[in-house]
């Protein structure tokens, strides 16, 4: 499986490709095509066709979940029109409330497209529960926050059937891909924890062989005992690699650095599975 990083808030040397504090990726093992996130802007378009990567042919659409800087990019994708997508109506992927309102300090920080919007380009498939996409994909669904060190404070606030309500983000998901070496796990921001998003692929995929954990960990400003409950249990894993990035500030991986073996990324990176 080749994974491209479209977006991430640096890029890799000598690329020369746009960067901005958004995530995405392409995935492609052969069989199935898979855009991960769209970051913030059109970024990830402009960086696809630098890059010489068609998008139009993807057989899905993954969102890990509702922020702006993750589905912000389907709204300039919408704006180029039918070429932009040329070849069908490829899945869209989200937990079923990715597309609810999300608001943080008066700011809007939810989808600029809505579902409706949506559905007349793709084939909205939401799912609480993993979701296989293709032969060797695996959307993770609703994750279950089963450790209480992660994922307890809310970010903004979201709708409720009562008014507004703290938004904990229960749309967070991730992407799991199993090969022959064992699972690779394609995580956008981690609200959920990137224990808790790690822990529940090895449990889906029914393989602990970590290969690599990839995307953001949503680590920022974090505590010095949660880093080293992060390293305790995912070093318990034994990942080959762990690649970082997006929300995860550089206290976070020089800490992690010291017991996993954790890689820089950037856009314009390449990786490759098997």
């Amino acid at each position: 499986m080749r994974l491209t990083v479209l977006v991430d808030n640096s890029a890799i040397i000598d690329r020369y490709y746009l960067a901005e504090p958004g995530f995405s990726c392409l995935l492609d093992d052969g069989d199935t095509r898979i855009l991960f996130d769209a970051g913030y802007s059109a970024a990830f378009l402009d960086n696809a066709g630098a890059m010489g990567l068609e998008l139009g042919g993807i057989d899905a659409v993954v969102l890990s979940h509702g922020h702006d800087d993750h589905a912000g990019g389907l709204r300039h994708w919408l704006e180029r029109g039918p070429t932009a997508a040329a070849g069908g109506g490829p899945a869209l992927i989200a937990h079923p409330r990715a597309f609810d309102p999300k608001r943080s300090g008066g700011l809007d920080i939810g989808s600029p497209a809505s579902l409706a919007e949506l559905s007349g380009r793709f084939e909205p498939r939401l799912s609480r529960e993993p979701l296989r996409v293709g032969p060797r994909f695996v959307f993770l669904g609703e994750i279950p926050r089963r450790n209480d060190v992660e994922a307890r404070e809310p970010i903004g606030e979201t709708d409720g059937p009562e008014g507004t309500v703290p938004d904990y983000l229960l749309d967070d998901s991730a992407i799991a891909w199993k090969g022959d070496d064992g699972i690779v796990v394609v995580t956008g921001c981690s609200h959920s924890g990137v224990v808790n998003v790690v822990e529940h692929a090895v449990r889906v995929c029914g393989d602990d062989r970590v290969v690599d954990v990839v995307g953001g960990f949503h680590l920022l400003g974090a505590s010095v005992a949660r880093l080293d409950f992060t390293a305790r249990r995912l070093g318990a894993l034994a990942p080959k690699a762990i690649h970082p990035c997006h929300c995860t500030d550089l206290a976070a991986k020089i800490r992690l650095a010291a017991d996993l073996p954790v890689r820089d990324l950037g856009v314009g990176l390449e990786l490759e599975y098997r």
